[in-house]
């Protein structure tokens, strides 16, 4: 078998996704055996030096972009790939007062490099904002003034394109950053929703594939009722960048809530500001079992457009859930793309009494 002809369902049938739980796909994964090889990046043309990982009679490439003036790659900050962190933590900024009752919200974000475990023995070489894949969720209110300030520490350009409504120069694709070079977005947050945000430099499809997108919450000035809020980003990952995905996740790691399910209780209010960020398939979507949820399409409406239990999202769009539940159990979540919840969109909720 050739190194670039491993389709995503043999890659299915070689892999574990699971560690022993009950929805293991097969044995545990063998250790990674490393060997160098010389693979051809479709993404730009370019032939970046890569390891493989043979696991079993597959050998699935992964291809870092390790040319010979390529920045080494860094082991991820502790705890910077928990989902489970990752599903509440909100990042607020530094908040300062302004004189017209506004606040002023400084973020920072940084562009790097960096090798993360993304199924059980899986490595993938991710460019990141912050070290995380996703990006850390950016949170702040109508009105706010948002200043971002990006660093570049990669040896390759980037930008940051936030959806939503703000001035030309900040707007992330003319303001090119350079490798080493930095950039401050300063902006007001309008309107009230979930925003996207992500790298705009081309190749587009190479940039968002590695994994350079995260969420910007702007909540209404005044607040959403009192729930326990999530943020759910789903995504693809092509670990040997052939254009097509080889798993798909919620918050970077495939199976994570499936091998490690969120618990609510019964009752608890629960809303889910979900994105979709699948490059290479067009659309994603979110099922609920056993219940239904409001949703709000774009976050920018304080009342519901649908009561549903399934909701389709194509690349960049964006919305949020709010539901509860009236009986305590194991309850699953996944797409409702049988291929992606196969190949690693799954999880649960463990409602408690």
């Amino acid at each position: 078998m050739g190194i670039l002809d491993l389709s995503r369902r043999k890659l299915l049938k070689a892999v574990a996704l699971g560690t022993g739980g009950a929805f293991a796909l097969g044995k545990t994964l063998p250790t990674a055996k490393a060997c160098m090889e010389c693979i051809t990046d479709k993404l730009d043309g370019r032939f970046p030096i890569g390891k493989t990982l043979v696991l079993g009679d597959a050998v699935v490439p992964v291809g870092y972009e390790a040319l010979s003036a390529a920045k080494p790659y860094v082991a991820a900050p502790p705890g910077a790939m928990d989902p489970m962190k990752y599903l509440t933590a909100f990042d607020y900024g530094r908040a300062t007062s302004l004189s017209d009752g506004r606040s002023r919200r400084e973020y920072s974000l940084w562009a790097e490099d960096m090798e993360l475990e993304v199924a059980p023995g899986i490595k993938f070489p991710a460019w990141t904002y912050n070290g995380f894949l996703p990006g850390p969720t950016l949170r702040a209110t109508e009105g706010d003034r948002v200043v971002i300030h990006f660093e570049n520490r990669t040896n390759r350009s980037h930008t940051i394109h936030l959806h939503g409504v703000h001035p030309a120069n900040m707007d992330g694709v003319f303001e090119v950053v350079p490798a080493g070079k930095n950039f401050t977005y300063d902006f007001t947050a309008e309107p009230f929703g979930v925003f996207p945000y992500h790298c705009h430099m081309m190749p587009l499809r190479k940039h968002i594939s590695r994994g350079m997108y995260g969420t910007l919450i702007v909540d209404p000035r005044t607040p959403r009722p009192p729930a326990t809020e999530m943020i759910m980003v789903m995504h693809g990952l092509d670990v040997d960048f052939d254009m097509a995905n080889d798993f798909y996740a919620v918050n970077g790691y495939a199976n994570y809530y499936a091998e490690h399910p969120i618990n609510i209780r019964v009752g608890e209010k629960v809303r889910i500001y979900l994105t979709n960020m699948t490059e290479f398939d067009l659309v994603n979507n979110f099922h609920l079992h056993a219940n239904m949820f409001d949703y709000y399409p774009n976050g920018t409406m304080l009342a519901p457009a649908e009561h549903t239990d399934t909701v389709n999202l194509c690349q960049g769009q964006r919305g949020i859930i709010e539901f509860q539940y009236k009986f305590p159990g194991m309850y699953m979540f996944h797409a409702h793309t049988s291929e992606f919840a196969e190949l690693g969109w799954m999880g649960f909720f463990n409602v408690k009494a």
